[in-house]
């Protein structure tokens, strides 16, 4: 059976955009490998953008519950 391929993290997401970003802000990337680049920075911060909703969905959902902001405690 073939394992399910790891998504990144969003730390990881970032880090990565944050790489192209700079490679292509030097200028020393010929124009295809650029398009290249530039579309795989608009697939990194999709899924930045979209971890961040989620996130944002969750700590709302958690807020609407009670209605009211309390300190968090997870119990085990």
């Amino acid at each position: 059976m073939a394992e399910k391929k790891s998504e990144k993290t969003f730390e990881e997401s970032l880090t990565d955009l944050e790489s192209i970003v700079k490679e292509l802000e030097e200028g020393n990337v010929d124009l295809d490998k650029a398009i290249e680049k530039y579309s795989d920075a608009m697939k990194l911060a999709k899924n930045c953008s979209d971890k961040l909703n989620n996130a944002t969905e969750k700590v709302n959902k958690i807020l609407k519950e009670n209605g009211q902001l309390e300190d968090f405690e997870i119990e085990e």
